[in-house]
């Protein structure tokens, strides 16, 4: 083991790292990230070098990849606020949507330097962070929680609504999100000093895959009403009010949803996405999605969809707190809350097992263990403060894996540069006007495509799952009542039809409605419960396959006919060929 560097070796190597050229610039071959995937280009066959977690790395390199990090998640950063301040969350503002855009990037700058820096807990064999780039961001699960909260937040009158029956801005309603969201937070926290094997157990990809697909399910519905314009009121398309057209009356270039402009404009979006994958460089495939709303902004502020009003009036810098917001208690929203944190908690496991393994680091034993226990708790004490933020929960992101692969790079440099580029992004508020003002449109062709990948990052869990005759049947029940609720999100509206004064009691019966109508946590419930209660079958046990080899029988039985075929071919040509030779020399 090497000796511990003092605090003068740290100085001399950090004025080395900044003053000689090995340290700024180094040896590495940058045109390795910018060279495209064009069909007329040699490609390199030299693999790029691997930086390890602590690897000496340039300061230009660490600070160039650590910008490639942080574009990498900035799209899964700005859509859940930008969402949930909007039409269908709390109808904020805006000044408070930009506002929460920028302290959305400050703290998950903040945060994802907690998991990569690794603080050990006093006196006690616990830590804090992975010591990873495990980078966080905010949740996309807790987008159907709030709009399903926000519906009955105004059906019930906790959100105000105008004489018309118009929506009004509820920051009270968002505070109680927030504030419910720091309390159920305690669960995860809690949950972080159980052995992983405990919490894989009674949390296994049985019942995080089905919940992880229904949530992104359900949230690719938003995305798609995001895509033909608007998913507020004009998605109806009414006959009249200010919201004929979208995102409404006298915005710039206002067309009705589902028009084909604003089709095409989320088109242009999905296609550079495509197209990235397929040509770019490794550092455009990274950005893929960064790139396609690039473009898809451009064309829309050449063809007059831009407002720059708002860009114009925000301030030049932005912090937390600059806004705030009454933090409470909601009841109805707990249940479903808790149930998010499990996931949240499950998702961070599977993702800082990955950034283990992309990482070159081992993926079992005591320091592995200690690294999920780490990351579990700061994810949950993440959650936690970022509330306290005035932001909506936090969860590790997954898409940094795909960085670290594809760059060769597991440097916590990297990472930390990451941060402070995310730092830089949320505090000149400019940036984040601007992201605010992207058309609907824009911004549905991207999140269609961010959502669909949760939906299929569930599904990768769920092939993992042997696929028994128990687990077929409690995927069966558990997804049933999930699609369901999540086709008809009112299915469960009428159950209750208590009109009394007893606010405890109408309390109780709203969160068991919220729940019933949010597909990921009905789903999530039913699956834990059934694979509690129903046992494996000894039979089950012994013909126990996953979706890998599902199939290999079949597919060994086609492959040895094909063989089969080839050879009775290849035994007919020769046998034809002898026959020509014979007759050629005369033999009969």
């Amino acid at each position: 083991m090497a000796p511990k560097k003092t605090t003068a070796d740290k100085v001399r190597s950090l004025v080395k790292a900044f003053t000689t050229r090995d340290g700024l610039v180094g040896d590495y071959d940058y045109g390795f990230l910018f060279k495209p995937n064009l069909p007329f280009m040699r490609q390199s066959r030299r693999a790029a070098p691997f930086f390890g977690l602590n690897d000496k790395m340039p300061v230009l390199l660490a600070l160039l990849l650590g910008f490639q990090h942080a574009l990498s998640m900035l799209a899964g950063i700005i859509t859940p606020p930008i969402i949930v301040a909007g039409q269908e969350g709390a109808n904020l503002d805006g000044d408070t949507a930009q506002y929460l855009v920028s302290t959305s990037l400050i703290v998950c700058g903040i945060l994802s330097s907690v998991q990569i820096t690794r603080f050990h807990v006093y006196k006690s064999p616990y830590y804090v962070g992975t010591g990873l780039i495990s980078v966080v961001g905010t949740s996309f699960a807790i987008i159907p929680v709030t709009s399903g909260a926000f519906k009955q937040m105004y059906t019930t009158g906790y959100c105000p609504t105008g004489a018309d029956g118009t929506k009004l801005p509820c920051p009270k309603g968002y505070g109680a999100i927030i504030g419910t969201a720091c309390l159920c937070a305690l669960l995860e926290i809690g949950l972080s000093f159980t052995k992983p094997a405990i919490l894989k157990r009674v949390f296994p990809p049985l019942v995080t895959g089905p919940t992880v697909t229904l949530i992104g399910i359900s949230l690719v519905q938003s995305g798609f009403e995001g895509w033909g314009g608007g998913s507020g009121t004009c998605f109806s398309r009414p006959t009249s009010g200010p919201y004929t057209v979208c995102p409404q009356v006298g915005a710039p270039h206002a067309l009705p949803w589902g028009s084909a402009e604003y089709i095409g404009l989320g088109f242009a979006v999905f296609v550079t996405i495509i197209l990235s994958e397929r040509f770019g460089s490794p550092i455009m495939k990274s950005c893929a999605v960064v790139l396609g709303l690039l473009v898809g902004c451009i064309i829309a502020a050449a063809t007059g969809y831009f407002d720059r009003s708002g860009i114009d009036a925000a301030p030049a810098a932005s912090f937390i707190w600059v806004k705030t917001f009454p933090l409470t208690v909601y009841g109805p929203v707990i249940l479903p809350l808790l149930a998010l944190y499990i996931v949240l908690m499950m998702e961070a496991i599977g993702d800082i097992t990955a950034t283990c393994d992309v990482s070159r680091l081992e993926v079992q034993g005591s320091l592995f263990e200690s690294r999920i226990q780490g990351g579990v708790l700061a994810d949950g004490f993440n959650g936690l403060l970022a509330g306290l933020f005035t932001i909506t929960p936090m969860s590790t992101f997954a898409q940094n894996n795909g960085v670290i692969a594809l760059t060769r790079c597991a440097n916590r440099k990297a990472g930390y540069a990451a941060c402070f580029f995310l730092l830089i992004m949320g505090i000149f508020s400019k940036f984040a006007a601007a992201l605010v003002a992207i058309p609907a449109s824009v911004l549905g062709g991207m999140t269609t495509f961010l959502f669909s990948s949760v939906a299929v990052s569930g599904i990768r869990i769920i092939s993992t799952v042997p696929f028994t005759r128990r687990n077929r049947f409690i995927l069966t029940a558990s997804l049933s009542i999930g699609f369901g609720a999540t086709l008809v999100p009112t299915w469960f509206s009428y159950v209750f039809t208590y009109t009394g004064g007893n606010h405890a009691k109408q309390g109780f019966f709203n969160a068991i409605v919220l729940v019933m109508e949010t597909g990921f946590a009905v789903t999530g419930f039913l699956a834990m419960f059934l694979n509690l209660v129903l046992s494996e079958e000894i039979e089950d046990e012994a013909a126990s396959i996953t979706a890998n080899d599902a199939d290999a029988p079949d597919d060994q039985a086609e492959w040895d006919r094909i063989q089969h075929g080839k050879s009775t071919a290849s035994d007919s040509d020769n046998g034809e060929k002898n026959k020509d030779v014979d007759a050629a020399s005369g033999k009969v």
